[in-house]
């Protein structure tokens, strides 16, 4: 592309993200192959494949494995389609809560918006620490396979937080101090991604001594949970599979560091579902035939059960502890991009004035275009949440429950809000050009100059104009539209239901799952705090000085005869 047809691509860009209320203050260093880069890195279907293998093993066996696997990944790409949707239609870097305020009715979109925030800020929080905590405990795993006298007891489990600790630091080095090397990093990451995951393949399927029979791995199914039935074992483990796919929408909350994103972010999101689906599911069933010794493989000293399957294809700890560092770098490059996420979220946010001490967050830094002060914000708030580790493992895995429930409750709310307006038609087709409803008068349009005399003076915040509801270039038309949304629904209800179970039965005080009292505890509390105090600085998604004046142009040219003005 030519460096006019650039300029003139960024000014559209800017443009666009005028009409949404804001100017343009991070730098769009992403194209769309470093976007799609991005979003297949940030979702590593195969790597986590194997780094959850046993939560769906202990409760639904192989079976569960394969077939839950192929469920969630349908599924999923239907949740994710809808998400498409509305990224097309509002490229924006809030992403969920600026979604709800835009769709909700008057009287509630304010609460509704801030509650979003609230749990979409905190999930993007809670995987920066289960990422890195991934990425620090894989550390130790790698250890006690090469020294076995090292072994992963509870008075090491603060060694694995100072692991997630360095992890953490070279996250904020990537993300404050080399910005501009993320594009080309996620390329390389991407080429690295495929390049590790054929290598790995490959060395299981030529290394392992002697295959599983087809039954076991197709037609066998567990219940470790020791559950009344095989149906519910098999909807409790069926999360351990969910989990592959969650935080796909890392690439909406780029929108504005993204050229063309109402194109490219539907793209790079469902590519991106596509190529890590496919890839996962290879893994899964190789890994499987790979097992061997099931028990050995799930009491694993590393408690990573992929790194003993690794040990005993390959016969060799050298050579299962390269395979390890393969999956190792890919889980910490994801790491990396994830902080790039949760910074933007919070930092989004924050120029709403949805969090505490917004005017610090919302700050971006004038050389390098990066919210720094949001990046230290998510990674020192995920490095804190890493010290519950070291007291239990069980409360740490409830506070990162965020990532299933939190994500999904996210989506829900704005996926059922499109429904509605879908079913009711009340979403305009693309190009039409519709007239934001306003008590202020606009101001006057000269015919001859057509310029528009200054609109009246805004008091601070001032709540973003809420338009008719547009699609954007990409979206599933008609029928087949609705019915997509509809199971993308039903969908993310049934895995919400599901997440709050516990593991196994009977259920203690340690094996308890609290994911229930976290998410809603963050659901409640914000929506209390708003009635209380939010409600006085957070008004929804505010209009940047710069560029009212565009967004008033856009009302009244549409008042004056524009195309498709509803």
């Amino acid at each position: 592309m030519s460096s006019a047809a650039r300029r003139q691509s960024a000014q559209l860009d800017e443009g666009d993200l005028a009409l949404l209320g804001k100017k343009q203050v991070l730098q769009r260093r992403f194209g769309f192959v470093s976007l799609f880069g991005f979003a297949v890195c940030e979702l590593i279907t195969w790597e986590t494949v194997l780094a959850l293998f046993s939560q769906a093993f202990r409760n639904g066996g192989p079976a569960g494995n394969v077939y839950g696997y192929m469920i969630a990944w349908a599924s999923t790409m239907s949740v994710y389609t809808v998400i498409s949707e509305l990224a097309s239609m509002a490229p924006i870097a809030g992403g969920q809560y600026y979604w709800v305020w835009m769709m909700a009715e008057p009287g509630w979109r304010d609460v509704l918006s801030y509650v979003v925030g609230w749990l979409t800020t905190l999930a993007w929080i809670a995987t920066v620490a289960t990422e890195t905590l991934f990425a620090g405990t894989m550390i130790q795993g790698v250890i006690t396979l090469d020294y076995p006298d090292y072994y992963i007891e509870r008075s090491a489990m603060w060694q694995g937080t100072l692991l997630t600790w360095a992890v953490i630091a070279v996250c904020v080095f990537i993300n404050v101090v080399i910005p501009n090397w993320l594009p080309r990093f996620e390329v390389f990451i991407l080429v690295f991604h495929l390049a590790g995951f054929v290598a790995i393949l490959t060395t299981l399927l030529v290394m392992t001594p002697q295959f599983a029979p087809l039954e076991a791995v197709w037609l066998t199914a567990l219940n470790e949970g020791n559950w009344p039935t095989q149906g519910v074992s098999f909807c409790v483990g069926f999360l351990g599979n969910v989990a592959t796919f969650v935080g796909a929408d890392a690439s909406v909350h780029l929108a504005e560091e993204v050229s063309r994103p109402s194109v490219n972010i539907p793209r790079a999101i469902l590519g991106a579902m596509i190529i890590n689906g496919a890839l996962g599911f290879a893994m899964i069933v190789t890994v499987l035939y790979c097992l061997g010794d099931v028990t050995a493989v799930l009491d694993s000293p590393t408690e990573f059960p992929f790194i003993e399957v690794f040990r005993r294809s390959v016969g060799s700890v050298a050579g299962a502890t390269v395979m390890t560092a393969v999956v190792l770098s890919l889980t910490w490059a994801c790491a990396i991009g994830i902080t790039t996420t949760a910074s933007r979220m919070c930092w989004s946010f924050a120029r709403d004035r949805g969090l505490p001490f917004w005017q610090v967050l919302s700050r971006v830094n004038p050389r390098t275009k990066v919210p720094v002060m949001g990046v230290l914000t998510v990674t020192v708030i995920a490095a804190l949440l890493t010290l519950i580790y070291v007291g239990s493992s069980t409360a740490f895995e409830d506070v990162i429950s965020l990532t299933i429930t939190g994500f999904y409750g996210s989506y829900l709310l704005p996926a059922a809000l499109l429904l509605h307006h879908r079913i009711r038609g009340n979403v305009l087709p693309k190009g039409s050009r519709p007239v934001p409803p306003s008590t202020e008068d606009p101001g006057t349009i000269d015919d001859d100059k057509q310029e528009v005399d200054p609109p009246p003076s805004y008091p601070s915040p001032e709540p973003a104009v809420r338009a008719d509801l547009v699609w954007g270039p990409w979206h599933v038309p008609g029928l087949l539209g609705i019915l997509n949304n509809i199971y993308a629904c039903a969908y993310m209800v049934f895995v919400i239901f599901w997440s709050v179970w516990p593991p196994q039965t009977p259920v203690d005080a340690s094996s308890m799952n609290y994911s229930v009292v976290v998410t809603g505890g963050v659901m409640i509390l914000s929506a209390a705090w708003y009635y209380v105090g939010g409600r006085k600085q957070y008004q929804g998604p505010t209009i940047d000085e710069e560029v009212k004046g565009i967004m008033r142009l856009g009302s009244v040219s549409a008042r004056g005869g524009g195309d498709g003005a509803a």
